[in-house]
């Protein structure tokens, strides 16, 4: 029984300050990685995107903790997880979170049967998981994902979006001082949907200006688009390749209208593309980008019924 009656009230839209409360933690190259853990089983590994954190998964888990060991961690320097020592231009670029992530996932013995839940960069970090040790996954459910890089030119400066805005030099200002990700991106994009005190929790790692904010900064600046960075744009277009031959069962839950991958003019290749996957089940949920916030429990409830199916 998947529904959202078989749910207990208690684990339902739980503060900020209740979640928090119930995070572990865990040692990884000298620093501490919070995490929310509930249930027993194999392993279901919730990952979260940019500027978010494992309470972004809170109604979405109490779906599926009867099915098995629910671990959400925060990534570095997002949630209640450590700092990283020398903050600056440069960091926390998405192979330092992808390494972290994997040695997480060792430290708490996360390693067989796994399913992951992934979304954003999250999705990154979770296919290359996937990619690097495939025989320790039994399927991934991922959301507004990054699935391979993009060819598109950065417009120029005076129609630049808020993610070319993010690559030039104002974005320093605009991220760091004026934390444009929290308050405009995800607390601005998502309005009602989001309590006063789920924005509270939102913006509790990142009321410090500066370096305290430079995650969501480096994120926005590491997206495969244009051809660069390098080094990024190479990771995510090998998992992409891999992900188009795999035969691990997968879920594509589809955002409707969706952002990264929509049926705009830019994105339809992309929608097209996650659709060629093999041995992947669709379906579809009201949202745009964090849909998490919009339909947690449609969410919850296809993962819990493709999973008992896989």
């Amino acid at each position: 029984m998947t529904g959202a009656a078989a749910i207990p009230l208690r684990a339902l839209a739980q503060s900020g300050e209740d979640w928090a409360e119930r995070k572990k933690r865990t040692n990884v190259r000298g620093l501490d990685i919070a995490y929310y853990e509930v249930g027993s089983g194999d392993p279901i590994i919730f990952l979260h995107g940019n500027p978010t954190s494992s309470y972004l998964w809170r109604n979405v888990i109490p779906h599926l903790e009867h099915l098995g060991r629910c671990i959400a961690p925060d990534m570095i320097g997002l949630g209640d997880s450590d700092p990283l020592p020398n903050s600056g231009p440069g960091v926390y670029k998405f192979a330092t979170h992808r390494d972290y992530l994997f040695d997480f996932l060792e430290q708490v013995g996360a390693t067989e049967r796994v399913t992951l839940v992934i979304h954003d960069w999250g999705s990154g970090v979770g296919f290359s998981y996937a990619q690097r040790f495939p025989e320790r996954i039994k399927g991934i459910a991922f959301m507004e994902a990054i699935i391979r890089p993009s060819t598109l030119p950065l417009p120029p400066e005076p129609q630049q979006g808020a993610f070319s805005l993010f690559r030039s030099e104002r974005g320093e200002e605009v991220v760091l001082q004026n934390n444009l990700f929290i308050e405009q991106i995800l607390i601005g994009g998502l309005g009602y949907f989001l309590t006063e005190a789920d924005k509270a929790e939102y913006r509790r790692p990142f009321l410090q200006a500066g370096e305290s904010r430079r995650p969501t900064l480096t994120w926005p600046r590491e997206l495969p688009f244009a051809g660069g960075p390098a080094d990024t744009t190479a990771l995510v277009q090998s998992y992409s390749d891999w992900l188009a031959e795999s035969e691990l069962p997968k879920l594509f839950i589809r955002a409707n209208p969706g952002a990264l991958l929509s049926d705009s003019p830019n994105n339809a290749p992309f929608l097209e593309y996650v659709r060629s996957f093999p041995n992947q089940t669709e379906v579809q949920v009201f949202g745009t980008h964090y849909v998490q916030e919009v339909s947690p429990h449609a969410i919850g409830r296809a993962v819990a019924d493709w999973m008992q199916g896989i």
